[in-house]
């Protein structure tokens, strides 16, 4: 199922939530799509088993030749290990950090990405597509050390990969968050363990403010919008996190058995 975030006569942001099967035992993903004047770039497009129903589904925005970009977010399976694919059915360039650029090659065949891997360096930038621009946010170890965020200054949407994420279903993903009382399923756990440290996530907290967002979607989970995006500022402002809340005790010699 296709949601339309946002849509003008020649603009559209496109989420899928619930391609990724839930017998499959795999983390929810979303997938994105946004098209500006019929060109197109796909965000984070996720593994092999969203492949086929998100190849076929986007074609009611736009064709796959008019494919421009794939973006990702990092590196994980859960963002690009369906590259190979996309790859060999459209002739678009993978945009990803520059960490990540040497390592993304080793989900396709060879050759497949020769001179179609743009490496975005740590600072990020504003990629031109359409008569747009995306702007590339870094989020560094947000939860991966290159990491990009993405923001479309047409819709406000800052796509927010693995920040704002709640654990819920496809279909509970559907349904937009417009507060964080109460905290949804996942959200606190998710973020303490992923997100690498406070200092990072103030200094995130502190370049996003500067935008004008009307709605944040994480890769994972439900969109947020209204009231739900300050109330995530503010936690995420003051959350200890990954290695705020390590020491001696989570580094230990293992002594338990494995049960198989």
């Amino acid at each position: 199922m296709s949601i339309e975030l946002y849509k003008d006569p020649q603009h559209a942001c496109v989420m899928f939530t619930d391609l990724v099967p839930e017998e499959a035992e795999a983390v929810q993903a979303n997938q994105f799509l946004i098209v500006d004047h019929d060109e197109g770039v796909i965000l984070d497009p996720g593994g092999n088993m969203t492949y086929n129903e998100l190849s076929l589904t986007m074609r009611q925005y736009i064709a796959p030749q008019h494919l421009d970009y794939i973006l990702a977010s990092h590196a994980d399976p859960d963002i690009i290990a369906s590259l190979d694919r996309w790859m060999t059915a459209t002739q678009a360039k993978l945009v990803i950090s520059k960490l990540w650029a040497r390592f993304a090659p080793h989900f396709c065949k060879l050759g497949k990405t020769d001179d179609r891997v743009i490496a975005v360096p740590d600072e990020g930038g504003r990629l031109r597509f359409g008569r747009t621009e995306l702007w590339l946010l870094p989020a560094h170890f947000m939860h991966a050390e290159g990491n990009f965020q993405f923001y479309d200054p047409v819709s406000k949407i800052l796509f927010s990969g693995d920040l704002g994420v709640s654990l819920v279903s496809g279909e509970q993903a559907s349904h937009f968050l417009e507060s964080l009382t109460p905290m949804p399923p996942g959200m606190e756990a998710f973020h303490r363990r992923y997100m690498v440290s406070n200092k990072i996530l103030k200094l995130w907290a502190r370049m996003v403010r500067e935008l004008d967002i009307a709605m944040i979607a994480p890769q994972h989970g439900a969109p947020l919008k209204g009231a739900a995006i300050g109330q995530l500022l503010d936690w995420l402002d003051n959350l200890d996190c990954g290695i705020d809340l390590m020491g001696a005790a989570q580094y230990q010699v293992p002594t338990a058995a494995m049960r198989i």
